[in-house]
């Protein structure tokens, strides 16, 4: 298996050590970005991405390489701080770099582990934040590992090597999850979008030339009958709301 880390922290410590403990209970190959690094320019908020494509982002030749390796990787580990009861600026400005996935999600049958320490609190909202946007990449299951350091040295490593076993037993076993009610909703409000009679031009270049546009949701992820017809009830009520 091979995994991606993608580290939102400036510095290497409390999270760092998190990391390289859950690295004990996986199994495969690792590769690092480190965000302080990669030195992405501050997104300008100039809409480019989300209107005419990801590539007419004025830093796409420093953001489109991490994506890259998103695609190609088996399972992320993406890991933040809890910096301000948030993310880091590290990991909100490459968040915001992507924001065309919200309305064009590609990672339907990706899993990631969420690591996020604080010294205090705040590393459950901070977590579920995380969790929340890989979601509305399209990520099939997302686990979270969450520790508040308070000052201690040392680790309680039996939560952290646990949850990372599941996510790596997760990841081996290719088994794709049914999504949640929540993630059809969004599913079917950008597919709506994206088949309206004004729609935004990336989009409909997208959820045409993949097909998207035909299905309840990724045809690599299987729906029950109840979560098919919540897709097809979905479907029909935002088309009328947007008309």
């Amino acid at each position: 298996m091979k995994y991606l880390i993608i580290n939102g922290s400036p510095r290497k410590k409390n999270t760092w050590k998190i990391v390289k403990q859950a690295q004990k209970s996986i199994e495969g190959d690792f590769e690092e970005v480190h965000l302080i690094a990669q030195n992405i320019p501050i997104c300008i908020g100039c809409m480019n991405c989300m209107m005419e494509g990801e590539e007419n982002c004025p830093h796409f030749s420093k953001v489109n390489p991490i994506i890259e390796k998103i695609k190609e990787c088996d399972g992320l580990i993406i890991t933040s701080p809890v910096y301000a009861m948030n993310v880091t600026g590290l990991l909100k400005n490459f968040f915001d770099h992507t924001a065309y996935f919200y309305h064009r999600p590609e990672f339907f049958t990706k899993k990631a582990l969420i690591v996020v320490s604080t010294a205090g609190a705040g590393q459950k909202k901070v977590a579920n934040y995380i969790d929340e946007t890989l979601r509305h990449w399209g990520f099939n299951k997302n686990y979270k590992i969450t520790y508040a350091c308070g000052g201690k040295d040392t680790l309680e490593t039996k939560g952290i090597d646990k949850t990372a076993k599941k996510f790596s037993d997760d990841v081996k076993s290719r088994k794709i999850h049914s999504p949640k009610f929540m993630d059809i909703l969004y599913f079917e409000v950008w597919k709506a979008m994206a088949t309206s009679s004004d729609p935004i031009k990336a989009d409909k270049e997208f959820w045409f030339s993949s097909g998207l546009v035909n299905y309840d949701f990724s045809p690599k992820v299987k729906l029950n009958p109840i979560k098919k017809a919540f897709s097809k009830l979905m479907y029909f009520i935002m088309k009328r709301a947007i008309k």
